[in-house]
């Protein structure tokens, strides 16, 4: 079933949205940047867990703007924001080296987005059994 115009803008915009706070953060994660260093020390994951979300968060990126793969993207991007939203709730607190929680909301601005993508996007999540035929 075809999305209708408005909801087609809607999609794209939050598509474009979490698309480019996942992929602004590749930087940090990728080149070793002090933050994410901090990060994932704490967490207990540096490296291999800074690379490995970075990883899965520019695959994320690339789903969502395909628009075949949206509805993949988005909970790809849904379940790699879901661990930092955890992360941030239970080790590293809303405010990250005095950021002033600017990472978290941007990690909740990414969940509610993709959220919405897979909402509006619903009829066009493939049926696993199916794909397995």
């Amino acid at each position: 079933m075809p999305l209708s115009k408005p909801e087609a803008v809607v999609s794209w915009i939050l598509q474009l949205v979490a698309a480019a706070i996942l992929f602004q953060t590749l930087f940090f994660k990728f080149t070793g940047a002090e933050e994410s260093v901090y990060i994932f020390t704490k967490l207990g994951m540096e490296p291999w867990g800074r690379i490995g979300s970075g990883v899965a968060e520019l695959i994320a990126c690339i789903l969502l703007l395909v628009p075949r793969t949206v509805p993949l993207g988005a909970l790809l991007a849904l379940g790699v924001i879901s661990g930092a939203i955890v992360s941030h709730l239970t080790k590293l607190g809303i405010v990250v080296k005095d950021d002033g929680g600017l990472l978290f909301g941007l990690a909740v601005v990414v969940f509610v987005a993709s959220a919405i993508v897979l909402v509006i996007r619903r009829a066009q999540i493939p049926v696993v059994g199916a794909a397995l035929q």
